[in-house]
């Protein structure tokens, strides 16, 4: 995979501001302020808004519900088939007697993915359920990887 070129550009702040900033980048472990700011620029751009319905996104739909709530489970398994293109793995825990924490891992069009979560969240019995995601980069998007040649994740 190809790096990316990183192109410089100044930032003016007031210099109180910048004491705080370097106070967080300590705290955060950063070894530069290039760094945090491309961490930081980042996590702006996934936040509402940052990211458009039609990007190709990863990440995970946390949920907590009740399951003693009639046919919710049932309702659950047949909102996930209907969408299993979209979902790559899942993970159910136990929290206690009536609750149970379910993690979706999920990839595709952000739309979609912002659907599946408002079909879960609405659903009653479900107590929580957040979508969580990042961009995926596109350059790779659709390739296979099985019979790839040798390669390594960085």
């Amino acid at each position: 995979m190809e790096k990316d070129v990183l192109t410089r550009f100044g930032v003016s702040m007031p210099e109180e501001l910048i004491k705080q900033f370097d106070q967080y980048i300590t705290e955060q472990g950063y070894t530069n302020r290039s760094e945090a700011i491309r961490d930081l620029v980042r996590k702006v751009l996934l936040e509402p808004g940052g990211l458009k319905a039609d990007q190709l996104v990863a990440g995970t739909i946390v949920m907590v519900y009740d399951h003693h709530a009639a046919d919710l489970p049932l309702q659950l398994i047949e909102l996930q088939h209907n969408y299993h293109h979209d979902i790559i793995s899942t993970m159910h825990v136990h929290l206690n007697h009536d609750q149970c924490l379910e993690i979706i891992v999920v990839r595709g069009l952000l739309s979609r993915l912002r659907e599946l979560q408002h079909k879960i969240q609405v659903q009653k019995g479900v107590l929580y359920a957040e979508l969580s995601v990042t961009y995926l980069d596109e350059r790779g998007a659709g390739q296979e990887h099985a019979d790839a040649a040798e390669h390594h994740h960085s």
